[in-house]
C-alpha cells in the first residue's frame, strides 16, 4: 500500500506560478510510475502530466510548455512546477502512482490539493 500526499497548492494570479508536491510513503517509490491529474466540477478528471521510473514524461498539450512534471527519487517526492498559470488551469489537483510500467497511474491516490487562478 502507498500513500499519497499532495501540497503546495492556493491562489494565485493568472501568470503566477506554483509548485506542487507529493510525498509518497514506504520504499517503493523509485519503481512506481506517477502522474498528476486534476478535476474541476461536474466533469471527468483529467490526466496533467505524469513520468515513469525510467523518468519518461509526458505532458498534456493543454499544459505543455507551463508545466514540468518531475521526481525526486531520494526524497520520494513527485513535482509538478506550474508556470504561467491561466484561470482554466483552477481545479483540485491529485497525484496518483503505480506499480506498473504506464503513462496513466491509477492504482493509488492522493487527497488533492485546490489551486485557484485568478483573473
Amino acid at each position: 500500500q502507498v500513500q499519497l500526499a499532495e501540497s503546495g497548492g492556493g491562489l494565485v494570479q493568472s501568470g503566477g506560478s506554483l509548485r506542487l508536491s507529493c510525498v509518497a510513503s514506504g520504499n517503493t517509490f523509485s519503481i512506481l510510475s506517477v502522474g498528476w491529474y486534476r478535476q474541476t466540477p461536474g466533469k471527468e478528471r483529467e490526466l496533467v502530466a505524469c513520468i515513469t521510473s525510467g523518468g519518461q514524461s509526458y505532458h498534456a498539450d493543454s499544459v505543455k510548455g507551463r508545466f514540468t512534471i518531475s521526481r525526486d527519487n531520494d526524497r520520494n517526492t513527485l513535482y509538478l512546477q506550474m508556470n504561467s498559470l491561466k484561470p482554466e488551469d483552477t481545479a483540485m489537483y491529485y497525484c496518483a502512482a503505480d506499480p506498473l510500467p504506464t503513462t496513466v497511474p491509477s492504482d493509488y491516490w492522493g487527497q488533492g490539493t485546490q489551486v485557484t487562478v485568478s483573473s
